[in-house]
């Protein structure tokens, strides 16, 4: 651990502080309804309380439909577990999705490889709604994405190998690493609990990085070109957060 003029930790309003930690910043999320790219809230949508069922994390249900094109048209593929290679499927490309039950986590190219696309449960009409407008319209694989519980505690770290300026981020979403102390400097994390997702700039906007439990001591073992991250929020499942969902429009 580092010094503790050199941490800083960010735990949801009402958590009770860490006693080591001399630095504890408390966020309150921004209003982010019709806002793109930000954690929201949905209210008492049928679809969701009818998706209360087991569906997230090892042995749940999954389904998802994959469409050859946008808006939900041409040939579809129902899955319900990993396809490596979705040109198999007849499809001769993806052009739109719509998540029954998930969360699940798709690829730029074959074999689980590539640009990562973090797909929850919802409609995603055509490529950017998945990509967040980033310059990416090929997806050829997904899986299934874990979820490792309800609780979730991520540290970010400023240099390899778990050294400099440590983070600890407690169950809750960061659209902004630098506003709240911490530079858009991270090379390695430890994901304690939960499956995180971060992203290349603030307001959850760029190259997406997924990051379920365990250890990544340098940024290529995210398959990250340079250590930069600028925003993190968790990726819930509707099991424990009926009420939680991610949107993009």
């Amino acid at each position: 651990m580092q010094a503790m003029s050199n941490d800083c930790v960010h735990r949801k309003q009402g958590s009770v502080a860490h006693p080591r930690m001399d630095l504890v910043t408390h966020l309150s999320l921004v209003e982010a309804r019709g806002v793109p790219g930000k954690m929201a809230e949905q209210h008492g949508a049928p679809e969701q309380a009818a998706a209360g069922k087991s569906h997230g994390g090892l042995g749940g249900n999954y389904k998802v439909i994959v469409y050859e094109m946008e808006n939900f048209q041409g040939k579809r593929c129902e899955l319900s577990a990993e396809c490596p290679n979705l040109t198999d499927s007849l499809l001769e490309k993806v052009g739109s999705i719509q998540v029954e039950s998930g969360p699940w986590l798709a690829f730029e190219r074959r074999a689980f490889r590539g640009e990562q696309f973090v797909l929850e449960k919802g409609d995603y009409p055509r490529w950017d709604a998945w990509s967040n407008s980033h310059h990416s319209d090929s997806l050829l694989s997904l899986r299934p994405l874990h979820i490792d519980g309800p609780d979730h505690k991520l540290h970010l770290f400023e240099s390899p190998a778990f050294g400099g300026r440590k983070m600890e981020i407690v169950d809750d979403d960061v659209p902004s690493l630098w506003a709240h102390g911490f530079q858009d400097r991270v090379a390695s994390i430890r994901a304690v609990n939960g499956t995180w997702v971060g992203y290349e700039f603030p307001g959850y906007r760029g190259r997406q990085y997924v990051f379920e439990r365990g250890e990544y001591r340098h940024w290529n073992e995210w398959d990250a070109n340079q250590p930069q991250l600028q925003s993190v929020r968790r990726i819930r499942d509707q099991k424990w957060h009926k009420r939680g969902c991610f949107l993009s429009s």
